[in-house]
């Protein structure tokens, strides 16, 4: 039992982070549109998280301090206030997201409109955090969201021809897209998979964990048990909406359209566990995304921070997620899209990559902080190599926002 929940933080992770409502919502879209053939970014993208988490967690577990402590001491507060200005407000418009998600998802499960549900999606994210100690937050929201697998029975339920699912994972774009659009959405999978708060989260939960050196296998284990399953079910995902969406036409615009390949498989029941997956990974990514806002600014100002600490002896880290909740329901509560947040946000995530990443690839190979466990010639190698995609990407991602118009 202890074995299984050494991976919880991995599963949260990758389940409120990779399979958040952007990677749910994204899947679902492409598959809609392109069908599998936009199948090896999401590998790329899980290779790539693994990499950059895997140095993450070991930072974290070596230094005892989390990406952001030691982003403003190794860079100075000058480069480090920039990436903390960028890193912040991409995660105020993930959160935005995510708490738009879970209020998509309660109005699936109930029929009531996701505006009333706003808010109290929103009091329940901060009630989580502030009542609900570390370990049952990671182990419930975790657990619950594996029901997303009912994606990959109903994927299997459909009898679909791998064949033809193999056909267009290796084509490139298809006839009736333009390939600005194809690159868009390749852009906007690559950012959902390497969504910055997942390594501001794992570090920092890394130290709320106490991590040590001791730890670093454990950390391996998460990294590579976590993101690979968020990795299969968004490929699950995107191979529902290939088999059933794309022949009738039917471009995903709405979460209920996500979800109509799981009812035609697999009637009420899987429907109905299906959602309840859903509402537990927009809840955990809502649960990840908060505390990320209160640790990217309590870290680098030098704040006390910490779900482990009462908001009386680390108030204004408390403060910091309670405003960010505060901003994210006015939003909201405009009557904007939560699909179009999703996706907005996705793409700006991907055009900060360099700022989050390159930091972390610095000091993984700083003997300064790791000594002898700096990173080895491999996983340096893999780094960098991963470093310039990243870097590719944020370039084309501003462009092809503006030329397709959001995909459209």
């Amino acid at each position: 039992m202890k074995r299984l929940f050494a991976v919880a933080l991995g599963v949260l992770t990758a389940i409120g982070g990779f399979l958040d409502i952007g990677d749910i919502v994204t899947n679902a879209v492409v598959g809609s549109r392109f069908g599998w053939s936009l199948a090896w970014v999401v590998v790329l993208g899980v290779a790539g998280i693994c990499v950059f988490a895997h140095m993450a967690g070991k930072v974290a577990a070596v230094s005892g301090r989390a990406t952001f402590e030691v982003i403003r001491e190794r860079l100075g507060p000058r480069m480090a206030l920039a990436n903390l200005a960028a890193s912040f407000l991409i995660n105020l418009l993930t959160l935005t997201a995510e708490v738009g998600g879970i209020a998509l998802a309660l109005e699936l499960a109930s029929s009531v409109h996701y505006l009333l549900w706003i808010p109290i999606a929103a009091f329940a994210v901060w009630l989580v955090i502030w009542r609900v100690g570390f370990d049952v937050m990671e182990n419930v929201t975790g657990l619950v969201g594996l029901l997303l697998v009912g994606f990959a029975v109903a994927l299997f339920l459909l009898g679909p021809d791998w064949g033809q699912l193999g056909q267009q994972a290796l084509q490139q774009v298809p006839a009736d897209e333009s390939p600005a659009t194809y690159w868009f959405y390749a852009v906007a999978l690559f950012g959902a998979a390497l969504t910055p708060y997942e390594v501001f989260f794992f570090s920092s939960g890394a130290v709320e964990e106490g991590w040590t050196v001791k730890d670093l296998a454990h950390s391996r284990l998460n990294v590579l048990v976590g993101f690979p399953l968020g990795g299969l079910l968004s490929l699950a995902i995107a191979g529902c909406a290939a088999v059933v969406l794309l022949p009738r036409g039917i471009q995903v615009s709405s979460l209920s359209q996500v979800l109509l390949p799981v009812a035609e498989a697999g009637g009420r029941l899987l429907l109905v566990a299906v959602i309840l997956g859903v509402v537990a990974a927009t809840f955990g990514a809502a649960l990840e995304t908060t505390l990320s806002a209160g640790y990217t600014l309590a870290q680098f100002f030098g704040w006390t921070w910490g779900k482990f600490r009462a908001p009386a002896r680390a108030a204004r880290f408390h403060v910091t997620m309670m405003a960010c909740l505060v901003v994210g329901l006015g939003v909201l509560a405009t009557g904007v899209d939560p699909v179009m947040v999703t996706e907005v946000s996705v793409v700006f995530s991907a055009a900060a990559l360099p700022l989050t990443y390159l930091p972390i690839l610095i000091v993984a190979n700083d003997p300064d902080y790791m000594g002898r466990h700096v990173n080895g010639r491999w996983l340096n190698a893999a780094g960098q190599a991963y470093f310039g995609v990243i870097l590719v990407v944020s370039v084309a991602a501003i462009p092809l926002l503006v030329a397709t118009g959001v995909g459209r």
